[in-house]
């Protein structure tokens, strides 16, 4: 059995990781840490876990951590992550870290957007962990950094069509929409039950932080340099995502030929669902699942392809995904511990 431990465990991704790891074949749970609920059962924090783990949180040890696990999830705020990961690696573990700290390959670009990074060397040796589109490098990797939800909604929305060249790359709009988990759990006031039900407004315009997550995977699929206006919203959901992507159709690209890229390129896929025509994705049938659902629709009288994409931010957009790389990077069934039927209604 792989040993796992989870480094942040009551946030909502770290309760998201435990809940799917307890249905894996291959796992053992063998440390929670949390700083804020440390000595406190996990199944006492979150009643839904109750009968199913028995695992009292403990403050952060470093040394009894590498000891008892064979891989660490991260689950931490970034800077935290870059503090802690550097450490884990030295003793042996392999990492997968759900943060923003290890996403981003140019430094630069990182201490623009967040604050100064305290081991750039290691930022090379990250895997950036999309399965879709890096599959082969996860699979040696000893550190991932796992895709942000926003990122992961879009980049799997449009790598078919930029791969082929099938759209103008710099006329990307991008639109996604997301519940309010994606927040995270520590009490903000602008994620109070009053401050988002009954409202849906736009939020960090032109500067949210994982504009530039999008622009470097979107640049590497496209080989060019992209520049995207993104705007992200928050919905009065608990959780989903849905991107809605427009882009200008190249010249004498066919309806047929966008098709074929869709269906070409996630045929295999095993959490990427193609609808059938006519129909669209609604987070409402994501609910719960590593699935991402994609449909398009072609409009021929302003010559643009608008694609939607659907994730639940919690497991596709974080938790699924990072058991997914570490799936990859272990040579288990890639679906382990993840073959869940959405949540409905």
């Amino acid at each position: 059995m792989l040993k796992v431990a989870v480094v942040g465990a009551t946030g909502y991704t770290g309760v998201e990781l435990i809940r799917l790891l307890l249905r894996h074949p291959e796992v053992k749970i063998t440390t929670l840490s949390s700083r804020q609920y440390a000595d406190q059962n996990i199944a006492h924090i979150f009643p839904s876990l109750a009968g199913h783990i028995d695992t009292v949180c403990a403050e952060l040890d470093l040394d009894a951590l590498a000891k008892n696990a064979d891989v660490v999830f991260t689950a931490v705020p970034h800077k935290t992550a870059m503090d802690v990961v550097p450490e884990l690696l030295k003793r042996g573990v392999r990492v997968i870290d759900l943060s923003a700290d290890f996403r981003l390959q140019d430094v630069d670009v990182y201490q623009q957007w967040y604050q100064a990074h305290s081991c750039p060397e290691l930022i090379q040796d990250a895997v950036y962990g999309l399965p879709e589109l890096y599959r082969e490098q996860i699979k040696g990797a000893k550190l991932v950094a796992n895709p942000g939800c926003y990122p992961t909604s879009i980049a799997v929305a449009l790598a078919p069509l930029l791969r082929r060249n099938l759209v103008v790359a710099d006329t990307l709009i991008l639109d996604s929409k997301s519940g309010a988990t994606g927040a995270g759990r520590s009490a903000k006031t602008a994620s109070l039950f009053c401050e988002v039900n009954e409202g849906f407004k736009a939020y960090a315009v032109a500067s949210h932080r994982h504009t530039p997550e999008i622009e470097q995977v979107l640049s590497e699929v496209g080989q060019k340099e992209i520049k995207v206006n993104f705007t992200p919203h928050l919905l009065p959901l608990n959780r989903g995502i849905l991107s809605t992507c427009y882009a200008t159709i190249a010249e004498d690209v066919t309806s047929s030929q966008i098709a074929a890229a869709f269906q070409d390129s996630y045929a295999n896929e095993p959490f990427i669902r193609v609808c059938p025509e006519g129909q669209l994705p609604n987070t409402a049938y994501i609910q719960g699942s590593n699935f991402v659902d994609l449909g398009w629709v072609v409009d021929t009288r302003t010559g643009r392809v608008i694609v939607i994409s659907a994730i639940d931010n919690l497991v596709k957009g974080a938790a699924g995904q990072a058991i997914q790389n570490m799936n990859i990077m272990c040579a288990f069934a890639e679906t382990a511990g993840l073959d869940v039927v959405p949540l409905f209604p």
